[in-house]
């Protein structure tokens, strides 16, 4: 389905529910720009630290397109796991990967209640940035603690930058791109106030110091688009 979410005056902040859920997929093409460059890319280096078995996690898994597509290009057998709170965006996850036929299990919960077991890739994308600043130290120490040596920690955020002049440009850019994929002003205008407060991005640096804070001995970013980065962190 079409995203037209804001189309209407919203009523309150921005949560991941059933309307979000029915249009996730169309929101997430058209809010993140090459988001199918950046999931090729993760899957591309997930790939690079599995083997038989691997226990891969997705955490705010979403409607799971990151574990599909790892799924879809892996030659070994792998244990895929999705984690999320939205029950809504599980049910459309359940859905894909039975339309593939993946098994991949789904656990709906908050990752602070769940013990994460020993992992050679755990992925999160977009979604540190949903999560408190107080908390996000907390769950980068979960997840480096779960990791085996060696292996890797793949996320996505959306960035700001410190200078103001440049940011202000970078938002600037952003909102001409969603222009360009159909968004009205208005549509852009409802959107950034229902993510306000909610969505606390970091800046580069803030992102690259809280995982080498937490133990990570390399982290670095392999694709970046103005305000969006990709990094990969080394354990």
């Amino acid at each position: 389905m079409k995203d037209k979410i804001f189309e209407k005056p919203i009523t309150k902040q921005f949560e991941f529910d059933e309307d979000v859920a029915s249009v996730f997929d169309d929101m997430l093409s058209r809010s993140v720009p090459f988001y199918n460059e950046m999931l090729n890319l993760t899957t591309s280096f997930a790939l690079k630290y599995t083997k038989k078995d691997s226990r891969v996690y997705d955490l705010g898994c979403s409607t799971a397109s990151t574990l599909i597509n790892i799924a879809n290009h892996s030659t070994e057998k792998l244990n895929l796991i999705g984690i999320d709170t939205s029950s809504a965006m599980l049910d459309r996850a359940a859905h894909k990967a039975k339309g593939y036929g993946h098994k991949i299990t789904f656990i709906q919960d908050d990752i602070f209640n769940i013990e994460l077991q020993s992992a050679d890739v755990i992925i999160s994308n977009y979604t540190l940035q949903f999560i408190r600043p107080l908390q996000r130290e907390k769950l980068i120490s979960k997840i480096y603690d779960a990791l085996n040596d060696g292996q890797v920690f793949i996320f996505s955020e959306k960035v700001i930058c410190e200078d103001k002049v440049l940011n202000k440009q970078f938002i600037d850019e952003y909102y001409k791109f969603k222009k360009e994929q159909g968004y009205s002003e208005f549509e852009i205008a409802q959107k950034r106030e229902a993510l306000e407060n909610v969505l606390i991005p970091y800046s580069y640096d803030e992102n690259q110091k809280m995982i080498k804070d937490a133990g990570f001995k390399h982290v670095e970013c392999i694709f970046k688009w103005i305000n969006f980065a990709t990094f990969i962190a080394i354990k």
